[in-house]
């Protein structure tokens, strides 16, 4: 991969997209299993049609892909909970972009996304001991919450909750 010569292009997926997110989000689970609330197999056992509606952003979460020429680099998701809170999940970038900035322009994109929905608050959760992650997040104005919790599909890892108030 050319990392110096492609800015990356944050952009939201569509339908079509399905090859790309479900290409992106398995090597996701690859490169940092412990980081996201689904597993490898789970994932690469959904058909077509569930990556299809993964990437229409018709459904929750809906995703935004960093490109770089025809490959995704990056992808980042947002969901609204249960509790009516907005969330930022799925933060990954390929290692070779790690360090360029691509991160930083995935969080940016969704901290945009929040405000152009009317959503001041962005929460995640995230290992405390992932610094590079936590640090990324407080250079975007996310603060560290008391509230911790085990992961959902891998209870020995701890997540410690995020939070940004565009608001504020």
């Amino acid at each position: 991969m050319d990392t110096a010569s492609s800015p990356a292009l944050v952009r939201p997926t569509s339908e079509d997209d399905w090859q790309i997110l479900k290409t992106a989000f398995l090597a996701a689970l690859l490169d940092s299993p412990t980081a996201f609330g689904l597993s490898y197999a789970t994932a690469a056992a959904y058909s077509e049609q569930q990556w299809r509606e993964c990437a229409s952003g018709q459904t929750q979460p809906q995703y935004l892909v960093a490109m770089v020429r025809e490959q995704a680099v990056g992808l980042i998701g947002d969901a609204i909970s249960r509790s009516r809170e907005y969330n930022l999940i799925a933060m990954w970038v390929h290692s070779q972009y790690r360090g360029l900035g691509v991160a930083g322009r995935l969080v940016n994109a969704i901290q945009a996304r929040a405000i152009e929905r009317g959503q001041r608050r962005v929460v995640l959760r995230v290992s405390p001991d992932n610094t590079r992650a936590v640090g990324l997040y407080r250079r975007h104005g996310f603060q560290l919450l008391p509230e911790r919790e085990a992961l959902a599909n891998q209870p020995g890892i701890i997540v410690q909750k995020m939070e940004w108030n565009g608001a504020g």
